[in-house]
Formats: structure tokens, C-alpha cells, sequence
């Protein structure tokens, strides 16, 4: 039997559930696992879905509801993020908790997947009656035993933010005993309260080493018609929220590519000299909007900035926004899904039989949980990374300076020797060791799916999900069955 054939078994034929299913069966044919354990790396292991009463601010009760699944267990803790929407639902859920599953596998972090929703509109509530939601949403997982540092380690997503992570995490400590490693119940906290320098820009900086490393393959680069690196190469984003924004401003500030466009909620932008993100968004700040900005032209309709042309298109906003209505008409060579699942099944065969490459979100998206796991060992260890070999490294590097001064005669002024010193003679920052950690992870991660897909002559995504599945299987075949 076909694994795609348990789909209604399990509740699910269509929606987005499927769509990463039929992504998943696509790729296991190119595995020679038993089907059993296809089987069991597919099924969500655990999900929840419950209600809660809140107080509102006007006196008023609410009934709210919310939900957790926790996909796989190959791996513990689970991980994954909360997100505050109004169209969460338990398809959703299930398929971004299988995402995170497939995604950490990818990437190498030893998490299982997992994923969390409450059905409301943030925008509509005060910052006290989300507080009371957050906290009681805490609450339900702690008594149903769906968090903790061992356990289930919720991150932030659409809606939430390091605010509602401090939330969780100070409930978390106020109903449990766990004193010693509280603070690595959840990630994605402020600094101050356990959380790690280079979370906030994680996901986009992760979104650019990616983009970055495909662009560094001449023979991929020449099969579209394109110079390899970043550097001037066009782009178009949709949507620049934390994600969107920070990958449009490390594409330009450090990539040297131009953004051409961008696209936000109330319509898009469009300037083929390019447009600074920096000043779209504080023109954004001043008037609410980024349409109107000075030399571009407005596009009424979001949507259309997907068609514009561009050599690199970053989809960062939500799924389903590349259809097969749309895909015919998008100009991009490069898709880059920064968000989850912003191109659908259909709309992927045919931008793949068109030739563009689509660099999957399973494997583009991660870096927010590869630096929740950094964020993570932060916590459980109570040392903040590089506190402890800042200051040898910095007095290593002056050594060999001065070292060098003496073996090549070049009698270095003290200036000069200072100089060299300050550029070059410094300890790794937190922030410096949590980017390097990302890119290192990124940069392997794509060698390896590459591979794949050399090996197997399949798109990037099959190979991503190929990547995925025989990692997860060697766990669960190293682990064995119980009893």
C-alpha cells in the first residue's frame, strides 16, 4: 500500500496536511525504507485541541480556542512555534508540525516537530487580555503535559513574539518545579530573560545564507541564465515582517542585491532601479502604508508583486499564495520560500517544468530553530556562548600579531599594531558565534540536499523530503520498537 493512501485514514484528503504528504510520498520512493516506518516518520504522533474561558478587559468572557500537536518523537523535546491567527485550524497545525519534523531533520537539529495555534486575531485584543490568553493558554499545556525543556519547546510565529515568550516562560515557572532549566521551556525570549543575540533576525538571516549558497553553484546559476553570487541580481518580497524584512535587508546591506519590490497587506511597490528597505519601512512607520513611496509605482493588488519581474522572488508572508493560477505568470528564476508552504503542489510542478529553481521552505526557513536549539543549549547550560573564550581569543590573536611583528622585521608602530589588534584581534561575540553557527548549518545543510538531488535527478524539495526521511529513519531504526 501507498502511503498517501492512509490520508483519509487519517483525517485528511485535502488541505495542507495532504499537500505535505504528497511531498513526502514523492520523495520515499527514492528510499528503500520498510513501509511501516514511512508510516510511522508521516503520522503526528500527539495532538491537542481545547478551549479556555478570558476575562476581557470590558468585563466580558471569551471562549478561546487552541491547539498543540507534536508530530515526531524520533527526537526529544518536540519544537516548534505558536502562532495567534484566526484561521488556525487542526489541518494546519498537523502539516506545520510535520514541516518542523522534516525541517530540523534537514538541518541536523535533534528536535521533533512540533506546532501551536490560539484562534484569535491579535490586533483585537489589548496587550493585558493577551497577556491573560498567553497565560492561560501556558497553563492548558502545562496540565496536559505539552511543555517543557524536555518535553515540548514552543517558539514565536505569526502573531507572537519574544513579549508572549517571556509570558510563557514565567507561567511555566510559576506552575512547575523544574528551577533548573525553567528557562529552556521556550525560546525566543528577550535577552534579558534567557534569550540569545541573533534570534530576532534568525529565520531571514538563515532565508539569505540560503539564497546565498545557491547562488554559489556556477553550473545552477548558468541553467537559468544567471552570474552566480548575490550581488545584483533583482528581488521582490512579499512580505516584510520579521522574516520578510530581515532577509530583504542582509540580501541588500549584504548581499548587494537590489530590491525591485515589495509587497505588504495594503498593496505593492515596484522601482527596477531599487528601492532601500530601510526607507520603505520608515516611510511605512510615518504613513501606515508602503504604497505612495517616492519613485515607485503602487500596485493596488498584492498579488501582483509575485509576477513582477525579478531574478530572485522571496514568498515570506503565508502559505498558499502561489497557486496554479498564478505560477504560469511568475517571472522569477528563483523561489525562494522564505515562508511555510507559499507555494502550492500544483503551482511547484509547473514552476519546476518551467525551469525555475524553487528553494524549498523545509529546508530555506530554519534558521529560526537552528537558533532555538543555540538558544536552547544557552539555557540549559547558564552560559552565555563565547563568555567563557572571548576574552584568551582576543589575547591569543594579539600574540600571534605581535608574534608576526618580530619574525618579519616589519617594527610595527605601537599605532598601527593597534590597529591590526581592534580589526582583527577580538574575541567572538554571542552573536558572532550564533551567526557562524547559522551559516555553517545552512551552508552544509544545501551541500547536502543538492547532493541529493544530483543523485536522485529530482527538484530541490523531493531531495529536501529525501534528506528528511532517511535521517528520521535512521533514528527510529537505531532506536528500534517498543515493547
Amino acid at each position: 500500500m501507498n502511503p498517501a493512501s492512509t490520508d483519509t485514514a487519517n483525517g485528511a484528503d485535502h488541505g495542507f496536511s495532504a499537500q505535505v504528504n504528497r511531498m513526502f510520498d514523492t520523495a520515499a520512493v527514492h528510499t528503500d525504507h520498510p513501509e511501516g516506518v514511512l508510516h510511522q516518520i508521516r503520522a503526528c504522533d500527539n495532538i491537542v485541541r481545547f478551549e479556555f474561558p478570558v476575562k476581557l478587559d470590558d468585563g466580558s468572557i471569551e471562549v478561546i480556542r487552541a491547539y498543540r500537536a507534536e508530530h515526531s518523537h524520533h527526537k526529544k523535546p518536540t519544537k516548534g512555534g505558536i502562532r495567534y491567527a484566526l484561521n488556525v485550524n487542526v489541518d494546519e497545525v498537523m502539516a506545520l508540525a510535520s514541516l518542523m519534523s522534516y525541517k530540523c531533520a534537514i538541518v541536523d537539529v535533534p528536535f521533533g516537530g512540533a506546532k501551536g495555534g490560539v484562534c484569535i486575531d491579535a490586533r483585537n485584543y489589548s496587550v493585558h487580555e493577551l497577556e491573560r490568553i498567553t497565560r492561560r493558554y501556558t497553563f492548558e499545556l502545562i496540565r496536559k503535559n505539552f511543555i517543557g525543556a524536555g518535553v515540548d519547546v514552543p517558539a514565536p510565529d505569526y502573531g507572537t513574539g519574544p513579549r508572549e515568550m517571556a509570558w510563557i516562560m514565567d507561567t511555566y515557572n510559576q506552575m512547575t518545579d523544574d528551577d533548573l532549566n525553567g528557562l529552556a521551556c521556550v525560546t525566543g525570549k528577550p535577552v534579558g530573560q534567557g534569550g540569545v543575540r541573533g534570534r530576532t533576525e534568525a529565520t531571514g538571516r538563515g532565508v539569505y545564507y540560503g539564497i546565498r549558497e545557491a547562488c554559489a553553484f556556477k553550473k545552477d546559476m548558468k541553467a537559468l541564465g544567471l552570474d552566480t553570487g548575490t550581488a545584483g541580481k533583482s528581488v521582490v518580497v512579499q512580505g516584510i515582517g520579521n522574516v520578510g524584512y530581515h532577509a530583504a535587508r542582509i540580501l541588500q546591506d549584504e548581499g548587494d542585491a537590489t530590491i525591485v519590490g515589495i509587497a505588504e497587506i495594503e498593496g505593492a511597490i515596484y522601482d527596477p532601479s531599487g528601492l532601500d528597505i530601510h526607507d520603505v519601512v520608515a516611510h511605512r512607520e510615518e504613513t501606515g502604508s508602503i504604497l505612495d513611496f517616492p519613485g515607485a509605482t503602487n500596485l493596488e493588488d498584492s498579488s501582483d508583486a509575485l509576477e513582477l519581474e525579478c531574478d530572485i522572488l522571496v514568498p515570506a508572508a503565508l502559505e498558499g499564495v502561489i497557486t496554479h493560477e498564478n505560477a504560469p505568470n511568475v517571472k522569477a528564476k528563483i523561489i525562494a520560500e522564505a515562508a511555510n508552504g507559499p507555494v502550492t503542489t500544483q503551482a511547484d510542478t509547473i514552476l519546476t517544468e518551467k525551469g525555475a529553481l524553487v528553494i524549498p521552505d523545509v529546508y530555506l526557513n530554519a534558521g529560526g530553530v537552528t537558533v532555538s536549539y543555540f538558544e536552547w543549549l544557552r539555557n540549559l547550560s547558564h552560559v552565555r556562548h563565547g563568555r567563557m573564550s572571548r576574552r584568551f581569543e582576543e589575547r591569543n590573536a594579539e600574540r600571534i600579531l605581535r608574534a608576526v611583528d618580530e619574525l618579519t622585521d616589519q617594527n610595527f608602530d605601537e599605532k598601527l599594531m593597534e590597529d591590526l589588534v581592534e580589526r582583527v584581534g577580538f574575541g567572538a561575540s554571542e552573536e558572532d558565534l550564533v551567526n557562524s553557527g547559522l551559516e555553517d548549518t545552512m551552508a552544509f545543510a544545501y551541500e547536502e540536499i543538492r547532493s541529493e538531488r544530483e543523485k536522485y535527478g529530482v527538484d530541490m524539495r523531493t531531495a529536501a523530503f529525501v534528506s528528511a526521511i532517511n535521517k528520521i529513519a535512521k533514528s527510529y531504526a537505531d532506536m528500534g520498537i517498543f515493547p
